[in-house]
This record gives structure tokens, C-alpha cells and sequence, in this order.
């Protein structure tokens, strides 16, 4: 990847939707909710807190999180879509065993 996010912000690759329902119908995609589980890609060095102290993220690349439905920037880099958004907007980390578990 060619972009570094800056200070306290995180580049988050989203997870793919489901394209069945639990019936088996399949859902087009303009009728699929994004999902709000994603891969973190890269992470900015932090933010400063008032006396100038660096508060390093809690996140890392490889991290799978959840965020919230509104929450970060759509951009595409490298022609792929991904979401860059303030760490403060990630709500928790998921357990890779759970986030591989709903992969498959």
C-alpha cells in the first residue's frame, strides 16, 4: 500500500457482506447492509495528548474490529475500497477465532 494514515487514524479493509439470507434467498447488493466488522490495514503513529505525550493506538494491522454504522470515510486506494476512520470511532477488537469462524 502507497497511503500511511497520520496521527491517530486507521485504514480498515470491511468485511464482506452475506449475499444469502438465513432462507437462502439471494440478496442483491444494493439491498445488503455493509457490515461493520473489518480487517485494519495500517494505523497512524497517534494522537497527542495535551502536553504533547504521544498516546500510542491500541489497534494493529491484522486486527479485526468492529465500528460503528456511520463511522469513517469511504476511499478507494490501489483500486480497492476501504474505510479510513479516527481510532476513537472502532468500538472493539474481535477474537480472530470468531471473525474466522464467520469467514467461513
Amino acid at each position: 500500500m502507497k497511503f500511511w494514515p497520520l496521527h491517530d487514524r486507521v485504514v480498515i479493509r470491511r468485511a464482506e457482506g452475506n449475499t444469502k439470507s438465513k432462507g437462502g434467498i439471494i440478496i442483491p447488493d444494493n439491498a445488503k447492509e455493509k457490515p461493520q466488522e473489518g480487517e485494519v490495514i495500517a494505523v497512524g503513529s497517534g494522537a497527542r495528548d495535551e502536553s504533547g505525550t504521544l498516546i500510542v493506538p491500541d489497534v494493529k494491522a491484522g486486527d479485526f474490529i468492529l465500528f460503528g454504522k456511520w463511522s469513517g470515510t469511504e476511499v478507494k486506494i490501489d483500486g480497492e475500497d476501504l474505510l479510513i476512520m479516527k481510532e476513537a470511532d472502532i468500538l472493539g477488537i474481535i477474537e480472530k477465532t470468531v471473525a474466522a469462524k464467520k469467514a467461513a
